[in-house]
């Protein structure tokens, strides 16, 4: 049963990087990304990945508030009609620069978030290839024990190996006490 689930999972990976894969190419095969991609602001962007995630997660995450001032907007337009003119003024200003300490805030945090992103890309893909590597037979447990014993030997050899004063600890202090008097 157990040998089982492993294969169904690889299965429903495998289809799903499939199904990514498609995605992608259908994206990468549309007419308007190629042309864009040709310009020089897509070479540019091509060329720096992590400013190009920075601008998707700030273009993603301002278009809330973005959206919510133009609402505002288009309101306090229909009340201009009804006569509040010195409040549409009051309202633009206040909300104009309200919705520039949002972007500001929404900018640093596109920069911090596209910065974990970016780590957490590095390192899950650093960990996926080392647990996945394929490694030789010598190297592999053959008794299916945990591979944390194959590593615990080094340490128990390096351990053996010490010096001399790392074994005796009072003769280790005692030294350490005598060059600090001298």
């Amino acid at each position: 049963m157990a040998n089982v689930e492993p294969l169904s999972v690889s299965k429903d990976l495998q289809k799903l990087q499939k199904k990514l894969s498609l995605l992608i190419e259908s994206i990468q095969t549309n007419s308007k990304v190629v042309a864009f991609m040709k310009s020089p602001v897509g070479q540019y962007l091509d060329r720096h990945p992590f400013l190009t995630l920075t601008l998707l997660v700030f273009i993603a995450m301002s278009s809330i508030p973005v959206g919510f001032f133009l609402l505002v907007l288009v309101l306090t337009s229909l009340a201009a009609f009804v006569g509040v003119i010195l409040l549409e003024g009051l309202v633009f200003s206040v909300g104009g620069l309200s919705l520039l300490c949002v972007l500001c805030g929404l900018g640093f945090a596109s920069f911090v978030m596209s910065g974990t992103l970016t780590m957490s890309y590095v390192v899950c893909s650093g960990l996926i290839s080392y647990w996945f590597s394929p490694r030789p037979l010598a190297q592999q447990n053959p008794g299916g024990d945990c591979q944390l014993r194959m590593k615990t030997t080094g340490l128990v050899q390096l351990y053996k190996e010490r010096p001399a004063e790392w074994k005796e600890p009072e003769l280790f202090l005692q030294k350490s006490l005598d060059h600090s008097q001298a």
